[in-house]
């Protein structure tokens, strides 16, 4: 059995796009952890002299959940899971921290 391609510029387009959609999927879909570790949360109150940079970074160093991950980020998901919009925190305030049991 002798396969001829007819039109070879179609043959190169077909077989880039279905290398493109690959490499896409696989980029999508590689970041998905599978882990068995159940996420839950610490209440951490705040103390006089608390700032996210401070609690981000002992986090960063001491919490599993938060390993090799960029301070700035840290930050972030601990506003967005307290619902804080400024820096503001007050002493005595309980905030939640994600943590892997």
């Amino acid at each position: 059995m002798n396969l001829k391609i007819v039109n070879f510029k179609k043959f190169i387009t077909s077989i880039l796009i279905l290398f493109g959609v690959i490499i896409l999927a696989c980029i999508l879909f590689s970041n998905k952890s599978y882990s068995k570790a159940k996420e839950s949360y610490k209440k951490e109150t705040i103390v006089l002299g608390d700032t996210l940079w401070t609690i981000a970074q002992n986090e960063q160093t001491n919490n599993e959940y938060y390993k090799n991950k960029d301070i700035r980020y840290i930050i972030y998901d601990i506003e967005k899971l307290n619902d804080i919009s400024n820096c503001n925190l007050k002493e005595g305030q309980e905030i939640l921290i994600p943590i892997f049991e």
